[in-house]
């Protein structure tokens, strides 16, 4: 780790002083990375695609405000995340809210299954729903932290760094996501 992050510092002070081989060598090493944040937080390949080229032209852009005491991974991490946030409030505000089921109908009656396989492919199905729903409602930094812990796997600490909390605010806000997500699939458990 520490020689990429050498590799990185060495590549950014090359970008800084013109070399734009030496950018385009950073966006080879991280894009793949971002890409993955990018999209698990939209959920959608074309938008995730978006928010990469989004946030390298950020980056380029604000290449001399990058502090070379910080990992250059890290602090494309958090404006790739910024730059995922603005894609979807931009969305949610052009988005008309779609309309919710009728409470008094109930949830929409599961198929049934005629096989085992049958079976588990629909119990797959609810829990992928469901998670999405639930992935859904999490606020953009719960959001963030949880695919930054458990999809990138990340620490706590370059979690805060990325998204720029502290380290303890970090693990609550990670904590918090679980706990709805645990909420929200709790029914299927109990099932």
């Amino acid at each position: 780790m520490k020689r990429m992050e050498a590799e990185d510092a060495a590549e950014v002070a090359r970008a800084r002083a013109g070399d734009h081989d030496a950018f385009r060598r950073l966006v080879e090493r991280h894009s793949r990375a971002v890409f993955r944040l990018a999209y698990r937080m939209t959920r959608n390949e074309q938008d995730a695609e978006d928010v990469v080229q989004e946030a390298f032209l950020r980056a380029y852009r604000r290449l001399d405000q990058f502090e070379s005491k910080a990992q250059f991974g890290s602090w494309l991490h958090r404006i790739a995340a910024n730059c995922a946030y603005d894609l979807l409030r931009s969305r949610a505000r052009r988005e008309e809210q779609p309309l919710e089921a009728d409470p008094e109908e109930g949830p929409a009656p599961m198929p049934v299954a005629e096989t085992p396989a049958a079976d588990r492919l629909v119990f797959g199905g609810e829990v992928r729903r469901r998670v999405e729903a639930a992935m859904g409602r999490l606020s953009h930094l719960e959001k963030s932290a949880f695919v930054l812990r458990h999809f990138e796997g990340l620490t706590m600490e370059e979690i805060g760094g990325v998204l720029g909390v502290e380290q303890n605010a970090a693990k609550h806000t990670v904590f918090r996501a679980v706990r709805k997500l645990r909420e929200a699939l709790e029914p299927l458990v109990a099932s």
